[in-house]
């Protein structure tokens, strides 16, 4: 680790309490039902479908998630150009904006992640939540927690959950989880705040997908999403159910205020009348299986995937590709591109007629060449995949739905000539 990680390991919660101290003050003003969204994946789709059922009545975290976001949101302090030169003006302006007018909304509907060990309990006690619903836990940002799982003698994912555990367990009214995830159950089953499980073997789940939309019919009721979203969305539309009803809203079934966050399966026209499909947010090995199912349920003649290595595994790295190899030859696709030094070492070894390549201008180089016209391709993972799908736009103008619009993100697409 370099001097400057070292660095921002050390001081990152010290920092952190600052801002989340005059976040406490202007929340202890402000009163409002705090909503808490939580879990390793599909926090943000959730967020969204809240929002398109609430609307202005309440208030979101959107672009916030961690012990800076969520701080950040609250005071309405929010970072520009993502550099240094930022942070004396954040910490000056900060004490002068908690006595500002206060939001008109009554409900905060905060998404939360738990990347780091302390996360969870940080942000627990800032936010004291009525009311938490929580998806799922699975091994994202492994190396984070491994000295702390070597410490306590527990596996990875045991520490990952009781991290995201602490949220349920700063819950002051009701927890909504995932019933069916073995991990929370266990953890939720300890504690006194009163639960609502939510599993499939409680519902009768219909679904089909095209790339028209996605339709779901939950004990014969039908949920329509003019987006592509996978089955296991499933959780997320009956927390969504529950939490509108607790609030005593109305629900709009067909979702049509709904609008999927960037990065997240949306589907944009291509060059030579492609489609493609944007899956570029982040990577791990459960979204990879739910995405890449999704993508062979889809119809189409000619089906191509870019795969980008999975990022911030630590030790699991290998089996976790290992896995992933293993997920992708249960497909027959028709083309499998892997970009970086994990799915070039350790998945293109095991995927028979898979092309590697090290970096993303190369993966646009070679598509730029090899595209005959009317392919569907998926683009899954991170490392500036986003890059390559706004060059092989149809319409240029589709770049600003894509993830990592900030200026910082724009120089390190240049820089790999993207």
């Amino acid at each position: 680790m370099s001097i400057f990680g070292r660095l921002k390991k050390i001081f990152y919660f010290p920092i952190a309490y600052y801002f989340a101290v005059f976040a406490k003050v202007r929340l202890l003003l402000w009163k409002p039902i705090v909503v808490v969204i939580t879990g390793s994946s599909g926090k943000t789709t959730l967020l969204h479908m809240i929002a398109s059922q609430l609307g202005d009545t309440a208030k979101y975290s959107f672009k916030a998630n961690s012990s800076y976001g969520i701080p950040f949101d609250i005071l309405g302090l929010k970072r520009e150009s993502l550099t240094v030169l930022e942070w004396p003006k954040l910490f000056l302006f900060t004490p002068f904006i908690v006595f500002k007018p206060l939001p008109k909304q009554k409900i905060y509907i905060a998404e939360v992640d738990c990347d780091r060990v302390f996360e969870g309990k940080f942000l627990g006690k800032l936010l004291k939540p009525n009311i938490t619903l929580w998806i799922n836990t699975t091994k994202t940002h492994s190396m984070n927690f491994e000295s702390k799982s070597k410490r306590v003698g527990k596996d990875i994912l045991s520490v990952i959950t009781e991290e995201f555990g602490q949220l349920a367990k700063n819950t002051k009214d009701l927890v909504i989880y995932n019933q069916d995830s073995k991990n929370l159950q266990n953890f939720i089953k300890k504690m006194k705040v009163k639960q609502l499980g939510v599993s499939r073997k409680d519902f009768e789940i219909k679904y089909n997908i095209s790339f028209k939309g996605t339709e779901f019919y939950i004990d014969k009721t039908k949920y329509s999403f003019a987006y592509l979203l996978p089955e296991v969305t499933f959780y997320q539309i009956i927390m969504c159910c529950e939490l509108v009803n607790l609030l005593g809203t109305k629900m709009d079934l067909k979702f049509k205020n709904f609008k999927a966050p960037p990065g997240r399966s949306s589907i944009f026209k291509g060059i030579r009348n492609t489609t493609l499909v944007d899956s570029t947010y982040n990577s791990n090995l459960d979204s990879m299986k739910v995405i890449l199912q999704l993508f062979d349920q889809l119809k189409s003649e000619n089906k191509w995937i870019v795969v980008g290595d999975m990022l911030e595994q630590g030790k699991n790295e290998i089996e976790e590709h290992k896995k992933l190899a293993e997920i992708i030859n249960t497909y027959n696709f028709d083309k499998v591109v892997l970009m970086g030094p994990r799915v070039g070492k350790i998945v293109s070894p095991l995927v028979e007629n898979s092309v590697v390549f090290e970096m993303p201008d190369k993966v646009l180089s070679f598509l730029k060449e090899n595209l005959k016209g009317e392919e569907a391709i998926l683009f899954k993972g991170a490392r500036f995949l986003e890059g390559v799908v706004g060059a092989l736009l149809l319409n240029k103008s589709n770049s600003k739905n894509l993830v990592r619009r900030e200026k910082v993100w724009q120089k390190r697409r240049e820089k790999f000539g993207l």
